[in-house]
């Protein structure tokens, strides 16, 4: 039976995510579909031609990756706000899934494609972070954070606290576009990126892979 867990805005996890199958692993397996995604979902509806200036690419390279997002079932068109002219688009989902081991294994390319364009993605945004931190209010550059801990765990212990981890992050206000407007005075967004990088003593084994991964929204949140 699979446990539904409820967010703060009252919809399913289930709703809210889509995992990974093959056809949507090599859909998602390109930088800026990967960016593309996270901007749908952090801001709302948009389109090509706002997205690409956003990412610095022309808008029908924008457009042809939105089409291919909109195959895979990652994005569909807000016809509400769309006409003959414009086209707009939003995204389906809130955050993507990938937890399926056999998948990790069967399509190995596109695994380290999509990871390494979540990584890509992951890496802009601490760069845009720093590039404004001096030119925020005190009380938000005070909150800026970049740690790292060396630590020595079992496989079991590390997926314990990865748990623990994304336990204590549930429990905070998710930033969604709807959420926005009843967020509390002085709420904006915040991004948490969290890195669990095992760094071997020896060199795995050829047939040893890496347990199933878990993106939320990414720029895929």
């Amino acid at each position: 039976m699979t446990d539904v867990t409820k967010r703060p805005d009252g919809r399913s996890a289930e709703e809210n995510s889509v995992v990974l199958d093959a056809k949507g692993l090599r859909a998602m397996a390109h930088p800026v579909r990967v960016q593309l995604i996270g901007l749908l979902r952090k801001y709302g509806p948009s389109t090509a031609t706002r997205l690409a200036e956003r990412l610095g690419v022309n808008s029908g390279t924008a457009s042809y990756h939105l089409r291919q997002l909109g195959a895979a079932g990652f994005v569909e068109e807000d016809t509400e706000r769309g006409n003959a002219r414009e086209r707009w688009w939003r995204s389906v989902h809130q955050m993507t899934e990938l937890n399926d081991r056999e998948l990790v294994d069967r399509e190995p390319e596109a695994t380290m494609a999509f990871l390494q364009s979540v990584a890509t993605a992951y890496t802009l945004r601490a760069q845009q972070t720093l590039n404004e931190l001096q030119t925020m209010p005190r009380a938000w550059r005070d909150t800026f954070d970049m740690s790292d801990w060396a630590l020595r765990l079992t496989p079991e212990e590390a997926v314990g606290m990865r748990q623990e981890l994304r336990d204590v992050i549930a429990r905070y206000r998710k930033d969604t576009p709807e959420a926005a407007a009843t967020a509390p005075e002085g709420a904006q967004r915040v991004g948490v990126i969290a890195h669990i990088l095992p760094e071997l003593d020896a060199p795995a084994a050829p047939e040893v892979h890496s347990g199933p991964e878990t993106v939320a929204g990414a720029e895929t949140s």
